[in-house]
């Protein structure tokens, strides 16, 4: 893997300095912050590859500064909070995070879900084949660009939704189940991502639909999947 820099952002010092002890071993480089505010000046100093942000910190909590991040950067964001309920997950992903790890953390599955993020985002969006544009009707994918239009205005998809919205637009009229949509996109296997997937998926009709109840691209095919229209 290459050299990568990670801002790990944590209002708790002996956690910050934990995550980094174990990412430096693994040869990444880590840019510490306390709050959302500092997180957002490291940002702004560093060349970042992906974020370790915890939800709640004092002055600009993790969900604030998710908001802020994601009107200019599609980094990863892995969230990380000490409640496990499942609200602040669903939340956690409607901002725009890509994961969510819930402390107390595995340090070894911790730096698996950072490299596994880390490898979908310098690698996204290269499917076997020549990268070519999709066009289904106005709403239009660019490959080599790695970029979404719906009518030729930009959307802001995060990594996670980008990919979702190519393995749907490459294989349009396709129904994808959830579990198969998490593995082809997540790269590894999850028991219940039916919620992580949901989220994601209204996510992205929020983006590309003009009624998002009524969507006329992003299609449920009810108790099988999601497929997008050709």
């Amino acid at each position: 893997m290459n050299q990568f820099n990670v801002l790990v952002v944590d209002d708790d010092e002996e956690i910050r300095n934990g995550i980094e002890i174990y990412l430096r071993n693994e040869g990444i480089n880590v840019v510490k912050a306390k709050d959302g505010i500092e997180a957002l000046e490291q940002l702004n100093a560093h060349d970042i590859h992906l974020i370790l942000l915890d939800i709640m910190m004092p002055r600009l909590d993790g969900i604030s500064a998710t908001f802020k991040i994601r009107e200019q950067k599609n980094i990863p964001i892995i969230m990380l909070s000490a409640k496990s309920e499942h609200a602040d997950k669903v939340l956690g992903l409607q901002v725009g995070a890509d994961d969510y790890v819930t402390k107390p953390f595995n340090p070894l599955e911790l730096i698996a879900r950072v490299k596994s993020q880390l490898r979908r985002y310098v690698t996204l969006g290269t499917y076997e084949g020549k990268a070519r544009v999709i066009d289904l009707n106005g709403l239009t994918l660019d490959q080599a660009a790695k970029e979404v239009r719906i009518h030729d205005e930009a959307v802001k998809l995060t990594p996670i939704e980008y990919r979702i919205a190519e393995l749907l637009m490459t294989n349009a009229g396709r129904v994808f189940s959830i579990h198969e949509i998490y593995e082809r996109v997540w790269k590894e296997h999850c028991f219940n991502p039916e919620n992580t997937v949901a989220v994601h998926i209204r996510n992205i009709r929020e983006k590309i639909e003009i009624d998002p109840k009524n969507p006329r691209y992003l299609k449920v095919v009810w108790g099988i999947g999601y497929k997008m229209e050709k």
